[in-house]
């Protein structure tokens, strides 16, 4: 039995079925199908619309159908296309007439859109708890590295000695601007739409706001075309969710890197890498790849839902069901790589000799020595080139730099001096940059914005 016999002489074709059922997929949203049915059904009893007894009978079929999916006992019919087809038929066959009203001034379309929006509420706000977990992690790590230095990188070419724990907040404060985004999502999403029936509202004396409230919405829809059309909130979802993986595949790469023999600045933790079916010696950091690869993935849903979207006239289509899978799916890989690259990061072995080592290469140093003469009062691009050329004979002679700066009559042993190991580093004085001074600032800073940021994703979980 469809939601629609009465219109039709006939049952669907199976193909039809076959093609339009979405319940292998939209089953997820059985808590809040649930739980808007409720504040619906309560709702319908403050209008008048249900007396009291009705309201009482809907409600425990409603918390019945819950105990059974708990309990895995539900038995899904060959008509429940989707979760809200049978949560509502279940309903019916358990609380009789009272269970045919449940659906009385509601549209599936308002329904669904109600259902995707609690959804989101709560996974956007697991994802942005995920990101925080792995932002403590780099936090954490960044905090024990002391004054370990590396090599900074531009076009993977090495420029400049950093500190290590400059370099791992580095990822953080890219992963703190996505709990932003994620927040910031979550934010303009939490509008209800139910009240908007199919397209129009209805005549019944419906009360929008009192659902709204009670389903822990900080408002309800302003138009009702717009409420029941409106996939805005997935593709932002998507967006967020999409660069959020982009970072995450910049944070595995550079582990893919420095977990090789050519780097060797990372050793990773045996329960976090994985062997070869052949090679012996191998220890393979999937994690980090998967990490790196699952952002194509991501971004291809984002380019899936906006296509979708953008052809579509009010109000609502089928087509808005093709935005669910992608959702569902991008916060599920979501849900599983946060974890997995916060344990790898917080066992992982960092091999600050090696890092040492390649950052006290001959010429890392060799801005501080164009700065020397700057502070001496020589213009910058003079300096700039003058230090080139120094470098180019010490490699042409085979010399080390630091006798060639000695020997140039405007440098002398103090600039000589600036090349010595761990010394360029420390050099780094200003606001937000590499060294000692103010990486001891931002490290606090840091660890300020995630009590800031578990504050915001509290408030946010209050009315839900």
């Amino acid at each position: 039995m469809t939601l629609w016999q009465g219109r039709f002489s006939g049952g669907p074709a199976e193909a039809l079925v076959a093609f339009t059922a979405s319940l292998g997929f939209d089953r997820r949203l059985a808590a809040d199908d649930l739980r808007g049915s409720r504040a619906h059904v309560r709702g319908l009893g403050r209008a008048g619309i249900l007396d009291a007894g009705e309201v009482a009978e809907v409600l425990a079929a409603l918390d019945q159908v819950e105990d059974e999916l708990a309990r895995a006992t539900f038995v899904f019919a060959a008509g429940d296309e989707d979760i809200h087809t049978a949560v509502e038929r279940r309903v019916t066959e358990l609380a009789g007439a009272a269970g045919a009203k449940l659906h009385t001034g509601r549209s599936r379309n308002d329904q669904v859109a109600t259902d995707l929006r609690l959804w989101c509420k709560r996974e956007l706000t697991a994802v942005a708890d995920g990101v925080l977990t792995l932002q403590q992690v780099l936090h954490d790590r960044a905090g024990e590295a002391g004054d370990a230095y590396l090599p900074g990188y531009t076009h993977l070419q090495r420029a400049q000695p950093v500190l290590l724990s400059h370099h791992l907040l580095a990822h953080g404060w890219a992963l703190a601007r996505d709990v932003d985004r994620l927040l910031d999502a979550r934010r303009r999403l939490d509008v209800c739409p139910l009240g908007a029936g199919a397209l129009a509202g209805s005549s019944l004396p419906l009360d929008p706001d009192g659902v709204a409230a009670e389903l822990g919405f900080a408002a309800r829809f302003d138009n009702s075309l717009d409420a029941v059309s409106d996939r805005d909130f997935v593709a932002e979802a998507l967006f967020a969710l999409a660069l959020l993986g982009v970072h995450l595949s910049r944070l595995g790469e550079e582990v893919v890197l420095w977990s090789s023999e050519e780097f060797g600045f990372l050793g990773l933790d045996d329960a976090w890498a994985t062997g070869s079916s052949m090679l012996p010696q191998k220890k393979n950091p999937d994690v980090a790849e998967l990490a790196r690869g699952k952002a194509g993935r991501l971004i291809g849903h984002l380019a899936g839902v906006l296509t979708t979207l953008k052809g579509l006239p009010l109000a609502y289509n089928r087509d808005l069901q093709e935005t669910q899978e992608p959702l569902f799916d991008a916060v599920e890989q979501m849900a599983l790589a946060l974890p997995a690259l916060a344990g790898l990061l917080a066992t992982a072995t960092l091999r600050t000799d090696r890092m040492r080592a390649a950052a006290d290469g001959p010429s890392a140093a060799a801005v501080d020595v164009a700065e020397h003469l700057v502070a001496e009062g020589l213009p910058f691009r003079s300096a700039h080139a003058l230090v080139g050329e120094l470098v180019r004979t010490s490699e042409e002679r085979g010399q080390p730099l630091a006798l060639t700066v000695e020997a140039h009559p405007d440098l002398g042993p103090e600039a000589g001096a600036l090349l010595e190991p761990g010394v360029a580093v420390t050099r780094r004085t200003t606001p937000g940059g590499a060294g000692p001074g103010p990486v001891a600032v931002q490290l606090e800073r840091f660890a300020a914005r995630l009590a800031a940021d578990r504050g915001r994703l509290d408030d946010g979980t209050a009315r839900a």
